[in-house]
């Protein structure tokens, strides 16, 4: 009895229950209330459309991204189909895809959602800074481990850039790891990202 038990914790049942247990743990900290400020109201349809990643501490898929863009569209339904598109390790390098679904997490002003990947795992999104006009916003984390700097062109003067910086310092982030994307303006860029 003791020798089958044993025999069925295998090393793949356990590492799969652990797998299962981490899936169930970030699922359940996407949907609790962020610990990072965000800001009070995002008029959504203003909100939706084409940002520029200016800079960013990012994931592991945009290490080396090059005109990076983050699309949304409002669904019907409430939901935002999202598309982040981006060329891998040079402007002319290969185009790269992904389309996450984003849903709006219900009283927060439709500035918290959750950006699914994979089904059932929503990462946690926070719109933390955004201008009068929706042409600049700071994305965060309650976990202060990746943020984003976009813009609705694909530059933005030094010291509008130095003062996003500034405001996600002031959220509690570490900097040191923050890159700053490079743009090329789509007719410079010859093989854009769209």
């Amino acid at each position: 009895m003791k020798r089958s038990l044993q025999h069925a914790l295998t090393r793949p049942t356990v590492l799969a229950a652990v797998g299962l247990a981490a899936v169930l743990l970030v699922a359940g900290c996407a949907s609790s209330p962020p610990t990072i400020p965000p800001v009070k109201q995002v008029d959504l349809s203003r909100f939706m459309g084409d940002w520029y990643v200016i800079g960013n501490i990012p994931t592991r898929p945009e290490r080396n991204a090059f005109n990076a863009v983050e699309s949304y569209s409002l669904k019907p339904d409430g939901t935002i189909d999202t598309r982040f598109r981006f060329r891998e390790g040079a402007f002319d390098g290969p185009l790269k895809t992904m389309n996450p679904k984003g849903s709006v997490v219900p009283d927060t002003g439709n500035a918290v959602w959750g950006m699914q990947f994979i089904w059932p795992i929503k990462a946690e999104y926070v719109i933390v800074d955004l201008d009068r006009d929706y042409q600049l916003t700071i994305i965060g984390r309650s976990d202060r481990d990746y943020a984003w700097i976009m813009a609705r062109t694909p530059s933005i003067p030094d010291a509008a850039y130095d003062a996003a910086v500034g405001r996600l310092t002031a959220l509690g982030y570490s900097t040191e790891k923050l890159r700053r994307v490079p743009q090329r303006w789509p007719e410079e860029a010859g093989a854009a990202v769209r």
